[in-house]
């Protein structure tokens, strides 16, 4: 028997901890959070699939390209998530 260990991935979204209205927003008036679902969707079950070929006994060069595509896919989630929060100062200061 195999020893269960800690799955890694986006712990700041998990499938239980999704907001259900997450999945609703129209895509025309929020393309870039739509863009970050997407990608969080795809990371979390590119991790799951990282932990179960580790689980597996997987080791080598495939499983390093895996692991720098979910580092690929964290970085492109950090840069939308960048480009909302200048968008948001930049309408914050227009307001005032």
């Amino acid at each position: 028997m195999t020893a269960s260990r800690q799955r890694t991935g986006n712990l700041l979204v998990t499938r239980s901890e999704q907001r259900p209205t997450a999945s609703k927003l129209p895509t025309r008036k929020f393309p870039v959070q739509r863009e970050i679902q997407k990608l969080e969707r795809d990371l979390n079950a590119l991790n799951e699939r990282i932990a179960e070929l580790e689980d597996e006994g997987h080791r080598g060069h495939a499983m390093d390209v895996l692991k720098a595509n979910a580092m690929d896919f964290a970085r492109r989630i950090d840069e939308l998530r960048c480009v909302l929060i200048e968008s948001a100062k930049a309408a914050s200061k227009g307001k005032l």
